[in-house]
């Protein structure tokens, strides 16, 4: 999705682009290696950034934050985000600070924002994983059914151009016992404490049985959405 939505909007070939909540830097290294541009990256876990700097050397990766970006007014052609704005609380304070880094013209792109409001889980025995889910993370100070939200937050900014969509889906029918046990020592973090280990133990059983009998379907709708700077 992000391949698409940079080709669209041409921010490569040598144009300037940030990334806010960047984390280890796994979207800002692909940026910076898939386009000639000058990517920077920003997020607040010092530790994080020491990470994406080992991995990607030649991208400028900075401990900032948000809310006060260390960059002069209209120094960026697009700002982007990736899972990021659900743990947002004062949206519109950061995007105006957004756009005040934004150059004239420029555009802000969330990349990827869950809406586990849509959340699919087949079959329907395991819904409740969902629910559990979306719970954890509003107890972490997020907002689960952030997607849902992005266009109406731009427009409310004053973004022109606005346009947001969907991730699809896909799934096969084989099983990946190494990704299985990876999302799972996610969600046993997530819900450790809500959850009795015994109750976790029996979904955990019956969702590795739906992946291996090819039936299991997770879907958590993810929406993207655009937003051009108002051109002065």
């Amino acid at each position: 999705m992000r391949h698409f939505v940079m080709r669209r909007l041409d921010l490569a070939h040598g144009k300037r682009t940030l990334e806010i909540g960047c984390g280890t830097g796994a979207v800002t290294a692909d940026l910076a290696a898939t386009y000639r541009t000058d990517v920077h990256g920003i997020d607040l876990n010092f530790s994080f950034l020491e990470l994406a700097h080992q991995a990607d050397p030649g991208t400028r990766y900075v401990c900032a934050d948000a809310f006060s970006l260390p960059y002069p007014r209209g120094c960026f052609d697009g700002v982007v985000c990736h899972f990021f704005l659900l743990w947002i609380r004062e949206i519109p304070s950061l995007l105006r600070e957004i756009q005040r880094v934004t150059q004239s013209g420029g555009f802000f792109m969330a990349l990827a924002e869950p809406d586990y409001g849509g959340r699919i889980d087949f079959p329907d025995s395991l819904s409740e994983l969902g629910q559990w889910q979306a719970l954890a993370l509003a107890n972490q100070g997020a907002n689960p059914n952030m997607g849902r939200r992005l266009m109406a937050e731009l427009n409310a900014a004053g973004f022109e151009r606005i346009e947001a969509g969907l991730i699809g889906g896909q799934w096969k029918t084989s099983f990946d016992k190494l990704a299985f046990d990876q999302e799972w020592r996610i969600i046993e973090a997530d819900l450790n404490e809500t959850v009795s280990p015994a109750r976790l133990q029996a979904l955990r059983q019956m969702d590795e049985v739906a992946h291996q009998k090819g039936e299991r379907i997770l879907y958590v709708p993810t929406f993207y959405a655009v937003g051009q700077i108002k051109k002065s």
